[in-house]
């Protein structure tokens, strides 16, 4: 049974919304991680709070987080029972994470604490999209490894590898 589960994949996977599905689906709390860790004006949550606010809002006995940050796998992978990982092709990753720069760009989202992507930060060593490149290959080995280690082997691993796959994976959950 579904109760505590970590979604994770390299950027432009999506990650967070799979997650708001699971959680609707099984009407459990969705923790975003990158909403703890940003602060205003792109600035990195202290690591000693951001692990706090991880702790506080996995506390509860069910929810659905996404992200990868390595500074709170600890506490992610240590309470969770699932893994879920986006496990996508580089061109279904690119193509998502480009048409969503551009979408947050030119409709000025606002993520969290204010933060909003910028021509600035899309064309600069800061991107999202430079981030994707530089860390696609090295999570697509990084993963298996960790997935290996003694501490987690008490994790359930869903391993989706498309689009499709996650959608009829979707179908198979029940509340």
């Amino acid at each position: 049974m579904l109760r505590r589960i970590s979604v994770v994949g390299t950027s432009g996977s999506g990650k967070t919304t799979l997650a708001r599905q699971i959680s609707q689906i099984l009407a459990i709390t969705h923790v975003e991680l990158d909403a703890l860790h940003w602060e205003p004006n792109w600035t990195e949550a202290p690591k000693y709070l951001f692990r706090d606010r991880v702790l506080q809002a996995l506390s509860g006995d069910s929810w659905v987080v996404d992200g990868n940050y390595t500074a709170v796998r600890d506490i992610v992978w240590g309470r969770a029972d699932t893994i879920v990982w986006l496990d996508y092709s580089l061109p279904v990753m690119l193509s998502r994470v480009v048409r969503r720069t551009l979408r947050r760009v030119l409709m000025q989202e606002e993520l969290w604490s204010g933060n909003r992507e910028t021509w600035q930060t899309t064309f600069s060593r800061a991107s999202i999209i430079l981030w994707l490149l530089q860390t696609y290959q090295k999570n697509r080995k990084e993963y298996p490894i960790l997935f290996s280690k003694q501490e987690y082997g008490h994790l359930q691993i869903v391993h989706l590898r498309s689009p499709q796959i996650t959608k009829n994976w979707l179908f198979t959950i029940k509340p």
